[in-house]
């Protein structure tokens, strides 16, 4: 980190400063770790590079197209500001000789840290842009600064991951697991219900290892004794949720089968029916390359064990196609898969050669274009899939919580069913309601009567 100071601000001006935050829900919630204590110390915000007196740009480096996104973001920060912290997964990733990608790419960069860094962040914007006063309390809401709409939020349970898979680069940026006590995790879980969130998003690298690394130690919560484990963390946070009325939605749910103790609550409603599992493929051979902790086989019989604890349940995943070495008899046979797995939402990437994965050394390496044929013809038997469960729903009536409402929702409305998780699966588009009395607003429910399917989304009739 280079040792020279910036100018300090005129007085009686908090200094601004500019925050961009990139990749996925956990980089999210490191930044809204960072925009808290920022607000809590008394800075304030820029919507611009150029108005700042600082620029901190919080990175994603999982696949190449997220490295260059991040490389262009912090290059435009440079160029509008020329005062910009680097933090995130790019941050602690090497590049040519090993040594760090960023400074390669950026050398005039102030200051350069990994993810879950919010200390090591703090310490560069003290340094270059001094602190205006003493934080006092109600400077902060309890529940921090969110980058989310008011009515859904994040809860991150643990930082890192136990994994080795031969495509994936997070536990060398984000180190092993992690998991936070769980007195603390519940905590922030109330409050962000008492603050008025409705739907709280359960995320972490691994959110069925949820204290393997303490051994599933006893902590307390509300003066009793609670396990670090995913399930008694889920049967806490559904009552929770129950008191204020609220939606608790779990991802990056690996299927073991401890995972089978939470469908009872989902069959219930006290945890939406809902899983985010990353099977990644089907076939055993490509599973075994990819260094995934479960083959295809248990995976059907698993879901089929889950869909009848719980008739309702949701499944989202992603895979990779064109992995090395995938024959088309394996890839087939991940198709066949999709087919008989029924997986209602599914996301598929190419496979990219991620600079230090370890998949990039096996043999068959295939085309690029090779790779994104058979993406395309993934997601086309994924869309054929998710279509006709979609049109299951016409005829059903749910609840909906709603995200958008303009004019109160006289001309119609948008929202998500347990069904859809905000910005990765469908929507619910809500009609004008029928009766003139009826009002919709954002981040409250509503009743929707489902009269069509529009794509990957369904159209409510609000009543």
């Amino acid at each position: 980190m280079t040792t020279s100071t910036l100018n300090p601000p005129t007085a009686n001006a908090a200094p601004k400063i500019g925050f961009v935050s990139l990749g996925c829900p956990k980089a999210l919630t490191d930044s809204e770790l960072i925009l808290t204590q920022l607000r809590a110390e008394g800075y304030d915000t820029s919507k611009t590079f150029a108005g700042a007196d600082l620029v901190i740009v919080n990175t994603c480096g999982f696949i190449d197209d997220a490295v260059k996104e991040s490389l262009d973001t912090i290059g435009e920060a440079l160029a509008e500001n020329g005062k910009v912290i680097v933090t995130g997964c790019l941050g602690a990733k090497a590049g040519e000789g090993g040594s760090n990608l960023v400074r390669q790419m950026h050398p005039s960069v102030l200051a350069v840290t990994g993810p879950h860094a919010t200390n090591e962040v703090m310490d560069a914007v003290h340094l270059h842009v001094p602190k205006p006063h003493d934080p006092f309390v109600d400077l902060v809401p309890a529940h921090g600064v969110k980058l989310t709409p008011r009515h859904y939020a994040y809860l991150k349970i643990s930082e890192g991951c136990n994994h080795r898979c031969s495509f994936c680069i997070i536990p060398s940026m984000r180190g092993d697991l992690v998991s936070r006590p769980i007195g603390d995790v519940l905590g922030e879980a109330q409050r962000l219900f008492e603050a008025g969130v409705k739907e709280l998003l359960v995320i972490s690298q691994d959110t069925s290892a949820y204290g393997v690394d303490v051994k599933f130690r006893t902590g307390f919560w509300d003066g009793r004794p609670v396990k670090t484990h995913m399930t008694d963390l889920c049967e806490k946070l559904a009552e929770l949720a129950a008191r204020h009325g609220a939606w608790v939605r779990l991802h990056y749910v690996y299927p073991y089968p401890h995972v089978d103790q939470i469908l009872p609550l989902m069959a219930s409603g006290a945890i939406l029916p809902y899983l985010d599992v990353p099977f990644q493929h089907s076939h055993p051979d490509v599973l075994k390359r990819m260094k995934r902790p479960a083959n295809g086989e248990k995976n059907l019989e698993r879901l089929e064990r889950w869909r009848e604890a719980c008739p309702e349940l949701v499944v989202r995943s992603t895979f990779i196609a064109g992995f090395p070495g995938e024959t088309e008899e394996e890839f087939a046979h991940l198709l066949a898969f999709m087919r008989e797995a029924r997986i209602d939402r599914a996301g598929c990437f190419a496979y990219s050669a991620v600079n230090g994965a370890t998949a990039n050394e096996l043999p068959g390496m295939l085309p690029i274009a090779l790779r994104e044929e058979r993406r395309a013809r993934f997601m086309a038997v994924a869309e054929e899939v998710s279509a006709a469960k979609l049109r299951e729903r016409v005829g059903a009536t749910m609840q909906v919580l709603i995200d958008a409402a303009p004019a109160l929702g006289r001309k119609g409305g948008e929202g998500r069913s347990y069904a859809d998780a905000p910005e990765i699966d469908g929507n619910v588009k809500l009609l004008p309601p029928e009766k003139a009395s009826k009002i919709l607003r954002v981040g409250e429910f509503t009743r929707a009567k489902i009269v069509a399917t529009q794509g990957h989304d369904l159209v409510g009739q609000p009543i």
